[in-house]
Formats: C-alpha cells, structure tokens, sequence
C-alpha cells in the first residue's frame, strides 16, 4: 500500500509540473531558472521558417504584426493555449499573422495536432529546439508578439489559465 501510494503521489507531482521540462532534467536536480533570451525592442532572432506543408515564411514579407507561439503538443499548457487562442478574436484577425513552432515536434505530429485542433495558421516543426533555443532555455508554451517591423514587443509564458488575455500590442 504504501508502494501504491509513493507512485500516486510521483505521478501527481509529474502532472501538475507544468510543461517546464527540459532534456536530461531530473526531479532531483534544482529546477532551473526560465530564461528568456530576447526582450522588448530586440529584432526577431528568426525571419524565416519552413511550415510542415513546404511553404517558406518570411516575417519580413508581412506588414502585419505577428504572434509566434512555441509549444508542444503533448503539454497541456500548450493545449489549453491553444484551445483559448482559437476562441479568441485574436485568431481570425486579418491583422495578425500567427505561426505556431512545435518544440522537438515532427511534420505528422503538428499536422495530426492542427486537424484535432482545427488550426488555420502555419505550423513548423522544430525538432532539434535550433530555433526554441533562440528565445529561451525552458518553458512553453511560449508566445513572442512582434510588431510589423519585426520587434519584440512582449515575451510571455503561457502556464497561467488564459495567457491569450495578455496578448495585446
């Protein structure tokens, strides 16, 4: 019995960890600090990705401004970020361009999520975090609001309950 209640009490703990997991961390090592690599007024580190249909995306070919979420599709932060961005009048604007980067994610994984999600924004697979580690250590779901001209205008860290009511420029 108290076996059982060791492994419920660890599995607990597993699950309401939020999605701050990073490779070859351990629940005895100290949790480590989340670093944010750009901040306000910095220029995008990335201007351009390849989405999982083939496409290239240039940031600098949109007058609009732009949302860049890095996330992962297993993490419920990300999931629940997900489901309150598309509920939001903030996805259907034609003056936000939206581009969803799926930390050590594959094209078949993003394009399965996008279907069950019901995305209409551009998704790109990043499966070696060459671009997550660009923006931060730890921590997704991620969200970098750029300006037209490409700036970051506010980093956020999407593990609160609707981080979708923070976006705004």
């Amino acid at each position: 019995m108290r076996a059982l209640t060791l492994i419920f009490s660890s599995l607990l703990l597993f699950i309401t960890s939020g999605c701050a997991t990073n490779a070859g961390h351990s629940a005895d090592q100290e949790k480590p600090e989340y670093l944010t690599y750009v901040k306000a007024g910095d220029k995008v580190p990335v201007t351009q990705f390849i989405d999982t249909q083939g496409n290239t995306i240039d940031l600098s070919k949109s007058s609009n401004n732009k949302l860049l979420i890095l996330f992962a599709t297993w993490c419920h932060d990300s999931q629940r970020t997900m489901k309150h961005l598309t509920a939001s009048d903030l996805y259907l604007s034609p003056n936000v361009d939206i581009i969803g980067v799926g930390r050590e994610e594959d094209k078949q994984t993003l394009d399965k999520f996008a279907k069950e999600y019901e995305l209409n924004f551009a998704l790109v697979a990043d499966s070696d975090r060459s671009i997550y580690n660009q923006f931060a250590n730890i921590g997704i779901p991620r969200l970098i609001l750029l300006d037209a001209n490409n700036e970051v205008v506010k980093t956020l860290v999407g593990e609160t309950e609707n981080v979708i009511t923070e976006v705004i420029w």
